[in-house]
């Protein structure tokens, strides 16, 4: 076993994840499937964080069209 990044999460994308506008929707999910332990009963819940998800990535590619790489 390899125990070079012990002080790091083993879940490295998890810390990204937490920072998103569209944690509430994430973790609303996992609580369900948790509750439930069947994915076709939180299908709400999937789709409300696809549709944050999509929100999420439109505007950051509208913030990204009005920078320039050369200034």
């Amino acid at each position: 076993m390899d125990s070079t990044s012990s002080s790091s999460s083993a879940y490295p994308s998890a810390a990204r994840i937490s920072d998103s506008p569209c944690f509430p929707q994430y973790t609303a999910s996992l609580k369900c499937l948790e509750a439930n332990q069947e994915k076709n009963k939180c299908q709400q819940q999937f789709d409300d964080y696809k549709e944050c998800k999509k929100k999420e990535r439109e505007a950051r590619l509208e913030r990204n069209k009005s920078r320039s790489l050369f200034g």
